[in-house]
């Protein structure tokens, strides 16, 4: 978070600058600029890099930095107004419109204006990411033989083996395909499944990402209900009746945004209700990795429990290292293998080599477990900062569910509280929220707010962001 916010004080400060110095004419060197500024040459070179994407300054090699020419005025913008009509022509003739719309993902993606606490965030802050363990097995990796030639388009073995023992039960290596984050496994897998049209079966809420995925491919999301014990079975089973649907997508795991684990009394009902409709489950366990060091032992993934083939499983790397670390896989039984392996290669070919096995250079070091048993410990920390500081500073805020892993709390607001107003004032105040209406598939049943304490720097500004958030509660309820 520091240094972010000194390369955008230093690109200020820099832009402020240029017109000393005339179009091509030569900025002071990274030396000179990091002795005057006092800062890191990171900093500098980050934020030259930031000027340079804006098109101020030409950075040329060996040479340094150039204050760029005056850009040439742009022509007058042509009428891009045919467009509504092209690309709503075929919407009358769709059984369910597609909708394009990544308001619910951006709330977690965008990074807040510096300053900002950042409760909105979907990843771990960079001081919990393994950044040093990552550079080094990204540089064993480039050096290994074939590392830059073309892998197998369902992944390196190797990697397929490590994520079938992760898995457990019969799944092995053969049934698993290497894919580019859980994001796009989810794509895959709800495109292999569901026809445009179609129903799909979700938890409700859930994961703001998987409803733009299936309303961008024209399919009808059916929320089910959860609770602290994850999907309601009789609901579950009564959704499938009612619909027809052939799909289930659930988060077994530390569910988002409730955080809710499936009982182990629902586990084998959900699949037996789903194998009696003739249904696949996609099993979506994106934080397996992100457990706290009080949740005691887990359960298997439902795949593992499963001999008919109704579960694709979809885990990842990601949200234990970095957001850049798009590494996941995806695991099934049965025919349903060779659809998702087309789809996969027809949309992205194959996760590039050197990603691949610089995730089995991390996952193979003594640094890999070291890494999972800091942030497990780090996040409990920051669980029950949170917990505590809500309790004091906003007791009006229902916590319905402490989880015992994953990244954030999920809040109910006090009836009559405008959600929307809230988000915005406490942007205001100083922190970034997460409404909670994109993680309803339909009407919410009430006003929420996903607050994540893994994208901050720590415990203190943890204490100061909900402090923010009171202020914030008393604007708009005043």
């Amino acid at each position: 978070m520091q240094e972010r916010s000194s390369v955008g004080d230093l690109a200020n400060r820099l832009r402020q600058e240029l017109n000393r110095y005339s179009p091509g004419g030569k900025l002071p060197s990274s030396r000179a600029l990091v002795d005057r500024y006092r800062v890191s040459p990171v900093t500098v070179t980050r934020a030259l890099a930031q000027l340079a994407a804006e098109g101020l300054v030409v950075t040329r090699p060996g040479a340094g930095a150039f204050r760029a020419e005056p850009r040439t005025t742009a022509r007058p913008g042509g009428d891009t107004s045919w467009q509504e009509v092209t690309l709503s022509a075929h919407a009358a003739a769709e059984p369910v419109p597609r909708t394009v719309d990544a308001s619910g993902v951006l709330a977690s993606l965008a990074a807040p204006p510096p300053g900002v606490v950042e409760f909105n965030g979907g990843y771990l802050h960079p001081s919990l990411q393994p950044e040093r363990a990552m550079g080094a097995a990204l540089s064993r990796a480039g050096r290994r033989p074939g590392a830059w030639s073309r892998p197998p388009m369902e992944g390196l073995p190797e990697l397929r083996e490590w994520f079938a023992r992760g898995i457990g039960g019969a799944v092995g290596a053969a049934e698993v395909l290497v894919t580019a984050g859980g994001q796009s496994g989810l794509t895959t897998a709800l495109r292999a499944l569901a026809p445009p049209g179609a129903p799909v079966l979700v938890e409700s809420p859930t994961y703001p990402g998987m409803l733009a995925i299936a309303r961008a491919a024209g399919l009808r999301p059916v929320p089910v209900p959860v609770d602290p014990d994850g999907v309601k079975p009789e609901l579950l089973a009564d959704a499938f009746r009612a619909t027809g649907a052939r799909v289930f997508v659930c988060q077994p795991l530390f569910q988002n945004p409730t955080g809710a684990v499936l009982a182990p009394a629902r586990r084998g009902e959900v699949l037996r209700i789903a194998r009696d409709a003739g249904a696949f489950v996609i099993e979506d366990d994106f934080v397996r990795r992100l457990v706290h060091t009080d949740a005691g032992p887990l359960p298997r993934p439902l795949a593992a429990e499963d001999q008919d083939g109704v579960v694709v499983h979809v885990g990842s790397l990601t949200k234990a290292t970095s957001p850049s670390f798009r590494v996941s896989a995806l695991a099934a039984r049965g025919p349903v293998l060779e659809r998702l392996r087309a789809i996969q290669v027809v949309d992205t070919f194959f996760v590039p080599r050197p990603l691949q096995e610089a995730a089995l250079e991390l996952v193979g070091s003594p640094a890999w477990p070291r890494h999972l048993r800091t942030v497990s410990a780090e996040l409990k920390a920051r669980r029950d900062a949170m917990t505590a500081a809500l309790r004091l500073r906003l007791p009006e805020l229902a916590l319905p569910h402490v989880p015992f892993g994953g990244y954030h709390l999920w809040v109910r607001l006090p009836d009559g509280t405008d959600e929307s107003a809230l988000v915005a004032a406490a942007l205001r105040a100083g922190v970034a929220v997460a409404p909670g209406r994109p993680y309803f598939s339909a009407e919410p049943p009430a006003a929420h707010l996903r607050l994540s304490f893994a994208a901050v720097a720590g415990t203190e500004e943890i204490a100061e962001g909900v402090r923010r958030l009171r202020t914030a509660y008393d604007e708009v309820r005043t």
